[in-house]
């Protein structure tokens, strides 16, 4: 692929934007743009003001996502983009970082007249899930994933239902499949964030391509034994249910070591709970994740064997109830060949990583190529106030996302992508 020249792309102003964000919805505990709040909706109106002082059609989907559209000489379209929404007392970057670099993308080219084709900019409603524990809610909306029936069921931790919440920002839950509308002439799809972890930061470098999401296996696991007596109850005699569920831990950690994945027991809860009780119950939730979809599946059937091995060791039972699933997504040959050319011209190597953590790329990239780019992360920390990642480091990602998508639009504009 021939260079790219970073003609007035700014990227020292997507910083700047980013800091402005972090003023206006953030301080010294992180950031507070909680989906369908009201920090939400004022950086969303900060974002609205930048996007008033360009030639772009803004408006939101049924599903809550806000879009802002460059029409250019032909309707193939571009996506571009992130999300603002944070999780509570979160960091300033997450998701942020994609939103403002497309912003800027839109800048660069409206600077330079109508561009070759359209391109649009996406801010995706509640990305984080943090709210209501569906992760990916717009996007999943616009690719078609979204179940309505487990979101009727939802509600946060003050017990608001997410039904009765999405009316207040225009969205009906009736009404999410014409979303999908937005897929029409999209013909890819790129997005720029942080790693979330820390292995860039740990070989110096500070940006990479990202090969692809990591597929996830999400379950909920309750073992059953008997409640009983702490004092009275001999230890040969308990059929203690958090024995059990140690037991598995223990060995789902050893499986996700072996098969090159991870696996994360993330919540434990005992029944009744009392610290003079044996655990007659005990909940845990596991996830885990691999790039290779037969990986996955061979840790989640090993997984199920060590439980049983596990509720039979001690004399209790294990049941499983699903949560969630999601494949491993790889992105496309020709936009990652566009991405390594362009963190190439960058930072002058050809690093790249697969992403342990879900973006809304993983959904476009059901039905879109698609390609991502990443910066480091500092001590590789995210979802904390304590995130951040060196300027010079968010300046190359921008600059690398830019060049990529100057790539993509010539991959589009000669009907390479189709």
């Amino acid at each position: 692929m021939p260079s790219v020249t970073s003609t007035s792309f700014d990227s020292e102003r997507v910083v700047a934007d980013l800091r402005t964000l972090a003023e206006r919805t953030g301080g010294e505990a992180g950031s507070r743009r909680l989906c369908w709040t009201p920090e939400w909706v004022e950086a969303r109106n900060l974002l609205r003001e930048h996007l008033a002082t360009l030639p772009v059609d803004v408006d939101v989907d049924e599903a809550g996502n806000l879009w802002a559209y460059l029409r250019g000489e032909s309707p193939d379209l571009l996506v571009v983009g992130s999300h603002l929404d944070s999780v509570p007392k979160g960091g300033w970057l997450d998701g942020a970082l994609g939103v403002m670099s497309g912003l800027e993308l839109l800048r660069s080219l409206a600077s330079s007249g109508r561009p070759p084709i359209s391109v649009a900019l996406v801010d995706w409603a509640d990305e984080e899930g943090a709210r209501f524990s569906r992760s990916l809610f717009g996007s999943a909306a616009v690719a078609g994933t979204v179940d309505v029936e487990i979101l009727r069921g939802l509600s946060d931790k003050e017990g608001n239902r997410l039904v009765d919440i999405l009316p207040q920002h225009g969205v009906d839950i009736d009404r999410l499949d014409g979303a999908r509308t937005r897929l029409e002439n999209v013909k890819a799809y790129v997005e720029v964030h942080i790693e979330q972890g820390p292995v860039l930061e740990s070989m110096g470098r500070g940006i990479c391509t990202v090969t692809g999401t990591k597929g996830i296996e999400r379950e909920r696991l309750i073992f059953r034994g008997q409640a009983a007596h702490a004092g009275t109850m001999p230890m040969p005699m308990r059929r203690d249910s958090f024995r059990a569920a140690s037991r598995f831990a223990l060995a789902a950690a050893e499986i996700g070591d072996r098969h090159d994945g991870v696996t994360t027991v993330g919540a434990v809860a005992c029944k009744p709970g009392v610290v003079t009780a044996v655990a007659g119950e005990t909940m845990i939730t596991l996830d885990m994740r691999h790039i290779d979809a037969g990986e996955l599946a061979a840790m989640l059937d090993e997984c199920r064997s060590a439980a049983a091995e596990a509720a039979a060791a001690e004399g209790c039972t294990v049941e499983w109830e699903h949560i969630f699933r999601i494949p491993p997504m790889p992105f496309h040959p020709r936009l990652l060949d566009a991405a390594r050319e362009s963190v190439r011209e960058v930072e002058g190597h050809d690093i790249e990583l697969p992403s342990g953590a879900l973006h809304d790329a993983s959904e476009m990239a059901r039905h879109v190529p698609t390609v991502m780019i990443f910066s480091s992360s500092t001590n590789g920390l995210s979802h904390t106030a304590e995130e951040d990642t060196p300027h010079e480091h968010l300046v190359m990602a921008a600059d690398a996302f830019h060049r990529t998508c100057q790539r993509t639009i010539e991959l589009v504009r000669a009907g390479e992508l189709g």
